[in-house]
């Protein structure tokens, strides 16, 4: 069993209990995916900046990610419909708590003048989006083999109604949010 995991279940749901008031432990939010997406511009071009691309996230997330293809042209961005524009992958479960701890303990700290992640990025039901500015953060990845650099949004959705319950179970999980 992943550490978080156990954590969660010991302590973490106990304290939401007590501080929202549940009467059921149904109730009581917890932590449902990791959504981690990014897109490259490049990958129009030159589609081994993908497959690079595509082979890094596996290496971070321990799971095979899932090719994304432009739904719509965009004249502007010279992109048509159907193209390979980036790549997701979506954790659950144990993947999930294990990629969850090794972000915030591992991961966050190594980010250069970190004070704490935002707190303005939930979506109103309870879901949490961070963006990342670059892969190089991940302890997984070679520096060397690195060719491109590129950003990537992680979702942390919970089964929290409300960002305050969703907040509050992050931060008991270890986010470290600004003050």
């Amino acid at each position: 069993m992943a550490r978080l995991l156990e954590e969660y279940r010991k302590e973490v749901a106990s304290k939401l209990r007590d501080r929202f008031h549940y009467k059921n432990v149904m109730e009581i939010p917890t932590l449902e995916k990791i959504s981690i997406n990014t897109s490259i511009s490049e990958a129009l071009q030159n589609i081994k900046v993908l497959e690079a691309a595509r082979e890094e996230l596996g290496l971070i997330t321990g799971q095979r990610p899932v090719i994304t293809r432009a739904k719509k042209a965009i004249s502007n961005f010279k992109i048509r419909t159907g193209n390979a524009i980036g790549c997701r992958v979506t954790l659950r479960h144990l993947r999930m708590w294990e990629f969850y701890d090794r972000f915030v303990n591992i991961v966050l700290p190594r980010v250069r003048d970190f004070k704490g992640v935002p707190t303005k990025s939930f979506d109103g039901r309870g879901n949490y989006t961070l963006g990342l500015t670059e892969q190089m953060i991940f302890p997984e990845l070679n520096p060397d083999k690195v060719t491109k650099v590129y950003g990537m949004n992680i979702t942390f959705g919970t089964t929290a109604k409300t960002d305050d319950e969703a907040k509050e179970l992050l931060s008991l999980l270890g986010m470290p949010f600004r003050k």
